[in-house]
């Protein structure tokens, strides 16, 4: 079975349903208030052991109440979780708000996650470099990405969000960087690129620059796929999304469980594509993802 670590954040989320989101200065009456998992590391995790791939999740939850809920789904679908650390104060905690149409806003304070320093990271070296595939995204501090680097991963997937600027270095190690539009003119701002918009032309930028493949998400457009054999569209299945909170998460574990089984990337991102449009029918993060047999939408 393949190999994932997932090096990242653990969250608790607070989800509040909305008719619209809030203005500056507005006071609006939401429905939902439940607690339930997150955290982009976490999500991740999840969707990867879904997927197939024997997970491993390396990050940190506090010392408080929130813990439990942080790990439960992550223990429920098979992911390991020995090397997930729980340190003195709060967990993470994510406030998430779902409007109408499905489409949501995320406020995170960061809680154990910003204790998984480089120190932290090293410790973790030998489980990293035995993965097939390490991931990473941008939910704990930067200098402990980089330290992921540092530990040998036989291949990376960083995922850029949230945006946080980080060395070049790291960003030339993916392979692929995972970025949405916003994200991936980030990443190129980052390595001294061109300010373009276009998504070909951001993910073209993103190559000239050094980046050894990208995978673009394009939401309900799909994703664009580039890498040495070139650059293709990769559709994606028409759903009705009721709550698109952990989609992008979905996409990105997903991505790593084929990739780390043998799948080229054009393959990966069409499965993952498929699982990630199966989670926005449904409510929740890491709830929303399907079980192992389930038919995924085409």
């Amino acid at each position: 079975m393949a190999r994932v670590v997932v090096v990242g954040s653990l969250n608790v989320d607070l989800h509040l349903l909305l008719r619209r989101h809030i203005l500056p200065g507005e006071t609006l009456i939401a429905s939902g208030g439940t607690f339930s998992p997150g955290g982009k590391g976490a999500n991740q995790a999840c969707a990867a052991a879904l997927a197939g791939a024997d997970v491993t999740m390396c990050g940190a939850v506090g010392d408080d109440s929130s813990a439990p809920v942080a790990t439960t789904l992550l223990a429920e679908a098979g992911v390991d979780l020995t090397h997930v650390r729980r340190l003195s104060g709060a967990t993470g905690l994510a406030v998430v708000s779902v409007d109408a149409e499905g489409e949501n806003t995320v406020v995170v304070v960061p809680g154990a996650n910003a204790a998984v320093t480089p120190g932290v990271v090293r410790g973790w070296e030998p489980v990293i470099g035995a993965a097939d595939v390490v991931v990473l995204q941008g939910e704990i501090p930067a200098t402990s990405d980089l330290e992921v680097v540092g530990c040998g991963p036989r291949r990376l997937i960083l995922n850029l969000a949230p945006v946080i600027d980080v060395a070049p270095q790291l960003l030339l190690a993916a392979d692929p960087l995972v970025v949405n539009e916003h994200e991936g003119a980030a990443a190129l701002s980052q390595l001294g690129g061109p300010d373009v918009t276009e998504p070909a032309d951001v993910v073209a930028g993103l190559r000239a620059a050094g980046v050894a493949s990208v995978v673009m998400t394009l939401g309900a457009a799909g994703a664009l796929v580039a890498w040495s054999g070139g650059t293709v569209s990769v559709p994606s299945p028409r759903v009705r999304p009721v709550d698109t909170v952990g989609a992008g998460d979905a996409f990105c574990g997903a991505l790593a469980a084929r990739v780390a089984d043998g799948d080229s990337l054009e393959v990966a991102a069409a499965f993952a594509a498929r699982f990630a449009a199966y989670t926005v029918q449904f409510e929740g993060a890491q709830a929303s993802y399907p079980a192992p047999g389930t038919a995924l939408p085409d």
